[in-house]
């Protein structure tokens, strides 16, 4: 079992920046690829950014390409989403995941989840 727990979520305003953490405590994140979704009040979880087990591969929905960056830190058992020039439509709860299979892009495919932490952006 891996528990995950994100923090760092908050009330920005547009064109601010916030850094998300996803501690994982159970079982190390080494095996696990990871992921960051997000879900707005009466929308359906949407894929935000991945990264692979070594850390050196990415991938991200294209409205977040160019403002946020997701990394990793295997050492501290830990990921992270810096998002920069944040925009109102960016406003969401975000979670975080672990995938011990395939399908990055897929959230029914992740086997763990946290409860997420709110980012709201005001315009």
């Amino acid at each position: 079992q891996v528990q995950l727990v994100e923090s760092g979520g908050g009330l920005v305003q547009a064109g601010g920046s916030l850094r998300l953490s996803c501690a994982a405590s159970g079982r190390t994140l080494r095996t696990y690829r990871m992921g960051w979704f997000r879900q707005a009040p009466g929308k359906e979880r949407e894929f935000v950014a991945t990264i692979n087990r070594s850390g050196l591969s990415t991938d991200y929905t294209d409205s977040v390409k160019g403002r946020f960056t997701i990394s990793r830190d295997n050492t501290e058992n830990a990921v992270y989403l810096q998002m920069n020039n944040l925009k109102p439509e960016d406003t969401a709860v975000y979670l975080c995941a672990a995938n011990a299979g395939s399908g990055p892009y897929d959230h029914t495919r992740y086997d763990y989840w946290g409860q997420g932490t709110q980012v709201t952006v005001s315009s």
